[in-house]
């Protein structure tokens, strides 16, 4: 007998065949990262660099919003409000309830002498000594890319001459020269009988700081830049007959992103120190504007009776500052992750 399977025309039925447990698995297709992206991927692995970053994100924030939730609030920083309720001050002008006044309506108690509402005080200062240390940061940062590129890339007397100019800059005394140049430089704009306005003790302040704040910054880019001229892109940049402004802006400054990035988040909280002692020592902001340094000045003089008033500025400025520190941290370790803690 023929077998079925041996006559014409028929066709054997296929199975689906069970897939094979030893099988080779298919190669997954691989995908190319930007360094953006790597970097994105290795920073948000950190936890302390997310959690310093909100942190620093809520500071500005709340600074950025400060006028809104004071109206929220029901509170200004300039209002005197002991004159309008004498209840709230004692026979010493301190604030008559415990732990600096702090109740349903003031959150933060109220200031001695003045009668001025804290928070509002804290979240108002927080704007001042933010948004003046951003800006200096900004003209400190640019300056010292500025310099320190040209110097590195140029080379001989242009290189010679900036450094020379760095190196005397960095002779200066900066503490000392920030208490001494304020009420010169003041004085040049305002007339000694007249009140000075508060954009001009910005500009003072901002000037100041970025006059001997980025030669630092200069140095450790000329560092970079020197490293970088020698290499073979540059050379081929050269050799294509490219301008040295383009070499410097196409080839040079992409590559010292990184360290620009890193100096810069450890300047911020610096010059945001920088900002508060030249209130405190008081060349800096003036009692009408809000400060942290104001309010550190303030809390020096009456911190035997009332302590509250510097926990709330003090917490405030360490906890900034540490995170920003830890930023910077993080932001390096992303960037260059072999760079070990």
């Amino acid at each position: 007998m023929t077998s079925p399977i041996e006559i014409k025309g028929t066709e054997t039925p296929v199975l689906d065949k069970a897939p094979d447990p030893k099988a080779a698995p298919e190669e997954k297709k691989l995908e190319g990262r930007s360094p953006g992206q790597l970097m994105w991927r290795r920073f948000k692995r950190d936890k302390a660099g997310v959690i310093s970053a909100c942190i620093v994100v809520f500071f500005f924030v709340v600074a950025a919003a400060a006028p809104l939730i004071a109206k929220v609030y029901g509170k200004n920083p300039y209002t005197l409000y002991a004159q309008d309720d004498p209840t709230l001050f004692d026979e010493f002008n301190f604030p008559a309830g415990a732990n600096g006044g702090i109740s349903g309506d003031f959150w933060f108690g109220i200031e001695p002498k003045l009668g001025r509402d804290v928070f509002t005080q804290l979240i108002y200062g927080m704007r001042t000594s933010l948004y003046t240390a951003l800006l200096a940061t900004l003209l400190m940062v640019l300056t010292g890319v500025l310099i320190g590129i040209v110097g590195g890339y140029m080379g001989g007397k242009v290189d010679y001459w900036l450094g020379r100019i760095t190196d005397f800059l960095l002779a200066f005394p900066s503490q000392l020269f920030f208490v001494a140049s304020m009420p010169v430089i003041t004085t040049i704009f305002v007339a000694p009988d007249e009140a000075t306005p508060t954009y001009v003790k910005a500009c003072a302040i901002m000037g100041v700081l970025w006059f001997l704040g980025w030669m630092g910054l200069a140095r450790l880019i000329r560092a970079v830049t020197l490293s970088l001229r020698e290499r073979e892109f540059v050379e081929a940049a050269k050799v294509a007959g490219a301008s040295p402004w383009r070499i410097i802006r196409k080839e040079l400054l992409p590559n010292l992103v990184t360290p620009i990035l890193v100096q810069g988040t450890y300047m911020l909280p610096s010059t945001i120190l920088s900002v508060a002692f030249l209130s405190f020592v008081g060349v800096g902001y003036d009692a009408t504007t809000p400060d942290w340094g104001r309010m550190f000045a303030t809390g020096s003089d009456i911190y035997e009776q009332d302590p509250t008033f510097m926990l709330f500025p003090g917490v405030a400025m360490v906890v900034f500052v540490v995170a920003f520190n830890l930023l910077g941290d993080s932001v390096r370790d992303a960037f260059d992750p072999k760079t070990g803690r």
